[in-house]
């Protein structure tokens, strides 16, 4: 009769076992685990560098497992449960010195827990949610608590689950393979904080580390392994979600963004950065305080390289831990929504960091990014750019979009560089890049992405937006994907900022033969859902926007800054403010060092800061300059051919008509007193608000008394009323009709 060690070796199949114990096992589930016998239940398991393992049943009782081969090979035979059952079995571990020093269940023992239909929309670009699948999950599986871990490898030969649950050692927790090519596995007893990277061999012998591209959370750089983390926050913002939900995306409300970048908005007493925490104490306050109705980060997700300001990503589901973990963040935006504030994350799904740690050949092959390097490599950032005609890329990319507004309750995405995503050609030289199948510069894949893009948010996500940063005439940016467009909420008109800027910072004597760069704008107003940017790029090598203004005086400067703030704010389309222009910060934005907040305590800054604030709570007030933004019902030239004098005049008119608005600008630094207006009714017309006000910092060349009509002609009105013009100022006159 045989022993039970002969029964045990004669189920042994040596092909298997060597696979294993050279880790090059793609489907271990196969060798590795229970399956049932003749005798019982065998269980075979792999503890390099263990001499000794038993296997406990739930009745307690311990059955020797054998060493089969050396490299810590183990196999043993329990008895079956009822019916033939599996029983919930755990291994148990013994030190050198024989000592019980380990215990645990059986990775092997739980089944896979990605269903045919999930793989099948990976592949397909359409599993928008895998997110809540792939990457590390706490879950209880048959009973047992531990982590699903699920990772997209389909070129690799192995991949192990390595973390500080064992010993970073990669011959433990070999994955299993599914026909899709993601490897999978369910691990006992593996919970939240647990350290943990994918260790791979490849084809060619290499063996190596990547962190998870599905990680929810990652160290704190430099470190950069993945953390086991189930973001969880008990959310107090129902009512902002249900109104969002309710309101669409909200283009004929008021939208006034102030943009942050978190880790030099302000800085602890030993100039470390404020934690999402912290923020939530004080930056929804000060955003609200001043008049925002939005906010909107410089990139959260997890980043390598401090000084890409996070635009060359490395975790895309993961915030990145330089202010806090998961849940922090999570804290944070809901503080913003509790203060009714809504939150927009920059987002780039144009190109992601190289380096060894993150998705660059993740599995030893382009996976992510496209093979030639003239359409896989940045040639501006030196990043690398994702192949958008793969499926599982889409897939990718769709989840991270969809888990940032879902999970996390943002209210919008700002997408930056468009442009680099749309254009083959993008920064390249001739024979650099590759065309299309048309022969073309477009990027189909990339456009047919973004078009997908926005139809699954605007479906799963109601009431959020997104944001284009696209800096050339591609069409339709937001226009509808049912006629070709890409469908975007806004898109940044960056052209009507350039030529303003390259405008205002002309001596006010030479800017008149420049009108047109201020009339342009006009022209092709409505052609896009545009968005006003003063935004960080504008300023990152230039210096501060105060900086960017003429004058020999700081008083001049803070004038043509006040004039650029107000003429942004009564000039149709969304606005956007980069953090500390609302003060006029003199000095250049360092991304190391907090905003200079001790200017605001100087009269000028004040000043600023007040004349800011007034704009918003004008802006916010005034439906004249918001509603029809997209409409040309919303505009009318009163003169914009005064190039001799700088000035621009024209109306701004609500949805209803009942809110109708004179705008006076002068880009001179004459002040025109007694100045006939044509107006486009008779009636009484109340100057609300004047940048050259004394409290702004102003020379006070104001108008205190309402002004009523004329009929006497000008600029073609049959009405006019007169009125002091303010130098390197706009007025901002309502109109109240007679009778």
């Amino acid at each position: 009769m045989k022993s039970m060690a002969d029964v045990v070796y004669d189920y042994m199949d040596w092909a298997e076992i060597e696979a294993v114990t050279y880790s090059e096992e793609s489907a271990p589930r196969g060798i590795l685990g229970p399956r049932p016998v003749k005798e019982g239940i065998l269980v075979q398991a792999f503890f390099p560098g263990r001499s000794r393992a038993d296997i406990r049943t739930p009745d307690g009782r311990l059955t020797p497992m054998y060493l089969e081969d050396e490299s810590g090979f183990f196999a043993g035979i329990i008895p079956a449960g009822k019916s033939g059952r599996i029983p919930r079995y755990r291994f148990v571990l013994y030190d050198a010195e024989g000592r019980e020093d380990r215990e645990f269940a059986d990775a092997y023992a739980f089944p896979c827990q990605i269903t045919e239909k999930e793989e099948k929309k990976f592949q397909e670009g359409t599993w928008y949610d895998a997110a809540e699948t792939l990457g590390a999950h706490i879950r209880t599986v048959r009973g047992v608590k531990g982590t699903y871990f699920a990772v997209w490898a389909p070129n690799a030969l192995r991949v192990s689950v390595a973390g500080d649950f064992n010993h970073w050692d990669g011959r433990y927790l070999q994955m299993n393979r599914t026909a899709s090519g993601i490897f999978e596995l369910f691990v006992p007893g593996v919970g939240e904080g647990a350290l943990y990277k994918y260790e791979q061999k490849l084809k060619t012998g290499l063996v190596y580390l990547k962190a998870d591209p599905f990680a929810a959370q990652s160290q704190k750089a430099p470190e950069n392994a993945s953390v086991v983390r189930e973001p969880a926050h008990a959310w107090q913002d129902d009512a902002w979600m249900e109104k969002r939900k309710k309101n669409g995306s909200g283009t004929a409300a008021p939208m006034a963004v102030y943009e942050a970048h978190l880790g030099s908005w302000q800085k602890k007493a030993d100039g470390t950065p404020l934690g999402y925490r912290e923020l939530a104490q004080e930056l929804p306050a000060y955003v609200g305080k001043m008049g925002f109705t939005h906010v909107e980060f410089t990139p959260v997700m997890e980043y390598p390289d401090d000084a890409s300001l996070g635009y060359a990503t490395s975790g895309y589901f993961a915030p990145t831990s330089r202010y806090g973990s998961s849940e922090d963040f999570m804290s944070l935006v809901d503080a913003f929504h509790q203060a009714g504030i809504g939150v927009i994350l920059d987002w780039v799904p144009a190109f992601f960091a190289r380096g060894n740690e993150g998705l660059s050949s993740f599995d030893g092959t382009c996976l992510y990014e496209h093979l030639d390097p003239r359409q896989g490599v940045h040639p501006k950032y030196d990043t690398l750019i994702f192949n958008y005609g793969r499926k599982e890329v889409v897939s990718f990319l769709l989840s991270s979009a969809l888990f940032w507004l879902k999970k996390y309750h943002a209210d919008g995405l700002r997408i930056n560089d468009v442009s680099s995503m749309l254009y083959l050609d993008y920064g390249r030289p001739a024979g650099g890049w590759v065309a299309n199948r048309y022969g073309g510069n477009e990027n189909l894949e990339a456009e047919e992405f973004l078009q997908k893009l926005n139809t699954v948010i605007a479906k799963e996500c109601p009431g959020t937006v997104t944001v284009a940063e696209e800096n050339t005439g591609w069409p339709l940016v937001t226009g509808p994907v049912r006629e070709q467009g890409l469908g975007f909420t806004y898109k940044w008109n960056n052209g009507c900022l350039d030529d303003y800027m390259n405008y205002i910072q002309l001596d006010p004597l030479f800017r008149g033969q420049h009108q047109d760069s201020l009339t342009f704008s006009m022209a092709y107003m409505y052609s896009e859902r545009f968005m006003l940017s003063l935004d960080h790029s504008r300023i990152q090598e230039e210096g501060a926007y105060l900086k960017l203004m003429p004058g020999y005086r700081e008083s001049l400067k803070m004038a043509n800054l006040r004039l650029t703030l107000s003429y942004m704010l009564v000039h149709p389309g969304k606005k956007l403010l980069f953090m500390g222009t609302e003060f006029g910060q003199s000095g250049r934005w360092n991304p190391e060092e907090q905003l200079d907040w001790k200017e605001c305590a100087e009269p000028l800054h004040a000043a600023m800061q007040d004349c800011t604030r007034t704009l918003l709570r004008l802006y916010r007030s005034q439906p004249a300059l918001y509603e029809e933004d997209f409409s040309a019902d919303g505009f009318e030239w009163i003169d914009n051919l005064d190039w001799q004098r700088n000035l621009l005049i024209f109306l701004r008119r609500s949805r209803d008509g009942k809110n109708t608005l004179l705008a006076v600008c002068n880009f001179s630094n004459v002040e025109y007193d007694d100045f006939r207006v044509g107006v486009p009714k008779a009636g009484k017309y109340k100057e609300i608000f004047n940048s050259d006000a004394v409290a702004f910092g102003g020379s006070g060349a104001v108008n205190p008394r309402v002004k009523a009509s004329r009929p006497i002609e000008a600029h073609e009105r049959e009405n006019s009323i007169k009125v002091k013009i303010p130098p390197l100022g706009v007025s901002v006159f309502a109109l109240r009709e007679n009778g």
